[in-house]
């Protein structure tokens, strides 16, 4: 296929807040075009968010990015116009249903009707075939996804492919548009070792024709660009000093608890009205506060003062 031009990707302390908190904060990059960039995190930590934020998928609400000569997220839809995503759960499903032949020239038909120019469109109908033709079997050889070794050839389901194959041609989809910018989603998930290895090296060869790649994985190769979306043992802000649960205030909540939405605990009040329990209760009545005041420590003293004189006063009238 020809070589795309790759885009340069930086970010500075970008990040996005939800409802429940940071989805990813204090994100750097700074990958010159043709880079292959590993966001590496464990599963919830924000690396689909992150993905989606750089391709113009998402929009980001701390810091600033920009890919290429546009900025995020202000000019999210001129970097969907350069960027395509592949392997994306919820995004770019593939239909079990449909063969690989299907999937592809769908593929082509809609990246020619909606990613080309009108002179595309007003071209005979020969070469326009000729360019669909041209595009799979670039996007293919691309992927390393050989029609021939899958066992019913193009009009092999995709239920049937294995997972390697599913991913190549999750990757052929998104490289038929020919986009400056990649963005792979759970690249190493469920592999094994060998099959890990065979796609970092496929990804890295299409960073090495040009295209910039941004892949998710839980470990990054050697010789990726690494980003981190694993949250820090101990985050401080500037200016604050960390506190220990032994210095807090009762009811203080700490900043990780503030970031997660936890609520902070509230203390029993018991009113001042509230009417005093009798000495004479049962012991195994269920007390409702820990705390006894001076009034109840008297009132307890005096009961057990009055138990003791009626005591004395029955074992005289025996007497």
């Amino acid at each position: 296929m020809d070589g795309p031009h790759g885009l340069r990707v930086t970010a500075e302390d970008f990040g996005l807040e939800g409802p429940r908190g940071w989805v990813f904060r204090g994100v750097r990059i700074d990958a010159e075009p043709g880079s292959l960039v590993a966001i590496e995190g464990p599963s919830g930590s924000g690396r689909t968010c992150l993905l989606l934020a750089l391709t113009g998928r998402m929009k980001a609400t701390g810091g600033t990015a920009a890919v290429g000569a546009w900025r995020l997220p202000k000019q999210m839809a001129a970097v969907r116009r350069v960027s395509a995503l592949a392997h994306v759960p919820g995004v770019t499903d593939l239909d079990p249903a449909l063969t690989v032949g299907e999937h592809l020239r769908e593929r082509a038909l809609l990246q020619r009707r909606f990613g080309g120019s009108l002179r595309d469109l007003l071209r005979p109908r020969g070469e326009r075939t000729g360019d669909v033709e041209t595009r799979i079997g670039a996007a293919l050889a691309a992927a390393g996804l050989d029609l021939d070794t899958l066992p019913k050839g193009p009009r092999t389901a995709v239920r049937d492919l294995e997972r390697t194959e599913t991913l190549r041609l999750s990757l052929a989809l998104a490289l038929i548009g020919r986009p400056r910018l990649l963005g792979v989603d759970d690249t190493d998930l469920k592999l094994s070792d060998a099959e890990r290895a065979d796609v970092w090296a496929l990804l890295a060869s299409l960073a090495a024709s040009g295209t910039t790649v941004v892949a998710v994985c839980s470990e990054a190769p050697e010789g990726a660009l690494v980003v981190s979306t694993a949250p820090a043992a101990t985050e401080t802000t500037a200016g604050e000093t960390a506190t220990t649960a032994e210095e807090r205030e009762p009811g203080a909540t700490t900043p990780a608890e503030t970031a997660s939405g936890a609520e902070a605990p509230t203390e029993a009040k018991v009113p001042a009205d509230a009417p005093e329990t009798d000495a004479g209760t049962d012991n195994d009545t269920t007390a409702t506060t820990t705390t006894t005041t001076a009034a109840d420590s008297d009132s307890d003293s005096d009961s057990d003062s009055d138990s003791d004189n009626q005591d004395r006063e029955t074992a005289d009238a025996l007497a």
